[in-house]
This record gives structure tokens, C-alpha cells and sequence, in this order.
């Protein structure tokens, strides 16, 4: 059986958030069975996960011995498990991949930037000189992600891995109304969060948080 390692809790801000999100999306959409391990700060810090997450964050993945961390290598392990996420052909595969690496490589590395000033130090001097700059930075992201879109509903021919990690990415802007402006962009999110197997994960990941 596939084990995932959550949060017990995270603050309201974060909830639907977390990568472990990523995750159980990935084998929801690969109908793969699993359990989740749910861990508190202690066992966060200790050494026994440190040796599984040297960063102490979630998830890690295991399964018949191999363990797993960073949410974008274990879902790339899951798709290669299922042609829902990724493509058999040799070049489908590959451009399902790129778009994978391009969700956190070149978008969430900027969308990230903004998130943490917003929610973490939106009071402070610096933060409110930076912001202007980081939320351009964002808008060019996704303006050009609007221009690879296009009239497509996916970012290939068909959903992928890709998708699944793009749309992660960009949940992350919930906080701010920046989609508004990219009708595109919101709608191909939104696309992907109707699909069932996000339901299921969703629902999942907030059901602990919900038991508070």
C-alpha cells in the first residue's frame, strides 16, 4: 500500500494548499489506492522523518521500500504508472514532462515570491516596496501562459501531469484576485479542479482539518 505523509493541521490560509494535494491528485488520477500518514510538528522534527524528508516537509511517499520527496518527483513517479497523466508516445511524454518542470521552475517560483509576502510579511517595509515588482513578474507568467493556452482546454492535446501540477501552482494565487484579469488562465484552472479525482483529493486533504 502507497503511504503519503500530511499536515494534521495547518492554518486556514493553507488548507487545500499543501503538495501532499498534489500527490493524491496524481493517484486519484491513476487510481491507485493509498493511506496517509498524518504528522504534528514533533514527529515533523524528528530524525526518524528527517531521514525520509530532509526538509522536514510533506509529503514523502512510500512504497515497498522506496521512499520519495518533493512532491514534483514523486508525481512524476505516479504518472509514469498512467497514461491518464502521462502520454505513451515518446514526444507527448516528453512535452507532458516539460510543462511539469515549467509549473515549477518558471511559474510558481514567482507566484511563491508573492504568496510569502502576502501572507507572511505583508506589514513589513520591504515587503510593501517589493510587492509592485513581484505581482508584475506574476502577470507576465501568467499573461504568457495565456498565450501558450490559447483556445485549447489543456496545455496539450489532452490533460496530463502537466496540467495537474500547473493548476496546483496556481491555486496559489486564491488570496489575490490577479486571475480576474487572465479569464484564460481561470477558466483552464478551474477546468482541471472540476475533474473528479481533484474532487476526491480535496476533499481528502481537508477532511483532517475539518475534524478541528
Amino acid at each position: 500500500m502507497i503511504t503519503i505523509s500530511a499536515f494534521k493541521w495547518v492554518p486556514p490560509f493553507a488548507q487545500g494548499l499543501v503538495r501532499d494535494l498534489r500527490v493524491r491528485w496524481a493517484l486519484e488520477e491513476a487510481g491507485l489506492p493509498y493511506q496517509a500518514r498524518l504528522i504534528d510538528p514533533e514527529v515533523q522534527a524528528s530524525a526518524e522523518y528527517r531521514a525520509l524528508q530532509p526538509f522536514g516537509q510533506v509529503p514523502v511517499f512510500q512504497e515497498d521500500g522506496l521512499s520519495l520527496f518533493e512532491s514534483g518527483a514523486i508525481v512524476l513517479h505516479i504518472a509514469s504508472r498512467s497514461e491518464v497523466l502521462l502520454p505513451t508516445d515518446e514526444a507527448g511524454k516528453a512535452r507532458a514532462i516539460t510543462w511539469l518542470f515549467a509549473a515549477l521552475n518558471s511559474v510558481e517560483i514567482r507566484i511563491q515570491q508573492l504568496a510569502e509576502i502576502d501572507l507572511f510579511h505583508a506589514g513589513k517595509t520591504w515587503a510593501q516596496l517589493h510587492r509592485p515588482d513581484v505581482e508584475k513578474a506574476v502577470q507576465r507568467r501568467l499573461a504568457e501562459l495565456a498565450v501558450c493556452l490559447g483556445d485549447r482546454e489543456y496545455l496539450e492535446d489532452r490533460f496530463t501531469a502537466g496540467d495537474l501540477m500547473m493548476t496546483t501552482v496556481l491555486r496559489n494565487l486564491r488570496h489575490t484576485d490577479l486571475l480576474e484579469a487572465m479569464p484564460t488562465v481561470k477558466a483552464y484552472k478551474e477546468r482541471c479542479e472540476a475533474r473528479p479525482a481533484f474532487q476526491r483529493a480535496l476533499a481528502a486533504q481537508m477532511e483532517p482539518f475539518q475534524r478541528r
